[in-house]
């Protein structure tokens, strides 16, 4: 058991049987009455995000999340399979159960599948990824006066906004969690 008082993102609970992630927390001490914790929770099963209070102090079920590195392997028709890298056991996972991380999965990448009660809930991906651009428009200069932006298609078929700078070929760094290009590799 954990109190509200643990709560970071990232911390996982269970409530009604049910595993939950908190993503963010705010702490509030009103000038009159009682504290509490106010808290943005992520379903790991279900991907829904709501909002929920609890007391300051209050005990809440602590949910326990195994994490397996396993290394990404490919996709056959919708299935994408990963090896663990201790047994060599393989699963297949569904698009659906990746949700957008199947965006930025590159062959023989390692991640961290989550499993909870011995079931694959999700995975948890580097937060940043080096992608190669497959295709983009050439930049023209002179197009913007405070620098633009151009789409671009990374090789695992993602479209991202890139400045107009960035060329067919170049690798960049992208942000797993938001989906926005961060840099060059």
């Amino acid at each position: 058991m954990i109190t509200s008082n643990d709560f970071r993102p990232g911390v996982t609970i269970e409530i009604d049987g049910q595993v939950w992630q908190v993503v963010e927390f705010q702490h509030v001490k009103p000038g009159k009455g009682a504290a509490f914790v106010r808290a943005k929770i992520k379903n790991l099963e279900t991907g829904s995000v709501v909002e929920r209070t609890w007391n300051a102090g209050e005990k809440v079920q602590e949910g326990h999340v195994d994490r397996r590195q396993m290394q990404y392997l490919y996709e056959n028709e919708g299935m994408y399979c990963f090896m663990d890298n201790e047994t060599y056991e393989q699963i297949e996972l569904n698009k659906e159960s990746l949700g957008t991380a199947v965006n930025f999965l590159k062959e023989d990448m390692t991640v961290s599948v989550m499993l909870f009660k011995g079931k694959v809930i999700g995975i948890d991906l580097p937060a940043a990824v080096e992608l190669k651009v497959v295709e983009t428009d050439p930049g023209v200069r002179g197009d913007t006066a405070t620098g633009g932006s151009k789409p671009a298609t990374l090789e695992t078929g993602y479209v991202v906004k890139v400045p107009l700078f960035i060329n067919e070929g170049e690798v960049l760094q992208i942000d797993t969690r938001t989906g926005n290009y961060i840099g060059r590799a």
